[in-house]
């Protein structure tokens, strides 16, 4: 049994023009792997990632044949049986973590409050296992750290106390929406490492979602490439040069490689066919 099945996906917003489908049909399966989910900005990604955790609020609607996490159909949950998944089982960094800190709330405070939800146990354990957490991601002097405020940490070491605060309550499946697009390449190799070494660790499923196709071609295991709120492709990351889908072929020729220079990026050419064309089953 895969940790996580989604079928038939569908995420709509009321407007004064009609209802629009942010997301039409999706349908993948996770198991104990990297799954990156690529496309342009408004392709849905971040979407189906709030859709999973039922984060869409009013008046968006969800609807989906299922959404299983391991067998357990997160569509049929109350909202007080979803908050005990959210976090617990499948946690989520969302777009520039660092903004998702309270800023009037010690680092140290918001870890441990993030893990005093769903175990129970004394604050002294927690600080600890709030230390240890912060260790993890290479965070030097966790104590100073600790007392900290958000406004007094650098915008890598952010996301990193970010990460570790999804990750302590050791939950079975990390969503991470692009996490460290606004990181310099160091700071964003070294968080990617740390999320890779946590997840290999762990045995966690991880959605890594992007719109940085050599970024996932090289740290996931499997790509799903999304076009107008449907999947068109699905391939191996280590394959995805190899794409066949001339969205996907469009993506990849609009990028700038070092071994193949060239004077002129080619301009991405769309089809309107692309939107309408079936969704690709993802859990192949």
């Amino acid at each position: 049994m895969s940790l996580l099945e989604v079928e038939n996906l569908w995420v709509r917003f009321p407007t004064r023009q009609g209802v629009f489908d942010a997301v039409r049909g999706v349908s993948f399966t996770l198991d104990r792997e990297r799954l990156g989910i690529v496309g342009e900005s408004g392709s849905g990604k971040s979407m189906t990632g709030r859709a999973i955790l039922r984060l869409i609020r009013k008046p968006g609607i969800v609807e989906a044949d299922y959404i299983k996490l391991e067998g357990q159909n997160l569509l049929e949950l109350t909202e007080p049986q979803m908050r005990e998944v959210r976090g617990q089982r499948i946690s989520m960094v969302m777009q520039d973590p660092k903004f998702s800190l309270n800023p009037v709330m010690t680092v140290g405070d918001q870890i441990m409050e993030a893990y005093l939800l769903h175990n129970n146990t004394s604050k002294a354990q927690a600080r600890a296992k709030s230390i240890a957490m912060l260790e993890a991601v290479s965070i030097r002097d966790p104590e100073r750290v600790m007392r900290a405020y958000p406004h007094e940490v650098s915008g890598g070491m952010g996301q990193r106390i970010m990460i570790a605060m999804m990750l302590i309550p050791d939950p079975q499946i990390l969503i991470a929406d692009e996490p460290t697009s606004a990181l310099d390449v160091s700071v964003q190799r070294q968080v990617l490492d740390i999320m890779d070494g946590l997840v290999k660790e762990r045995g966690m499923g991880l959605i890594f979602i992007s719109h940085d196709l050599n970024l996932v071609s090289e740290f996931c295991d499997r790509v799903l490439i999304m076009y107008a709120g449907r999947i068109v492709e699905v391939c191996d990351a280590d394959k995805l040069h190899q794409a066949q889908h001339p969205y996907t072929r469009g993506l990849l020729n609009s990028l700038p490689r070092l071994d193949q220079p060239r004077k002129h990026l080619e301009v991405l050419k769309r089809d309107d066919t692309w939107a309408d064309a079936a969704s690709v089953r993802g859990g192949q």
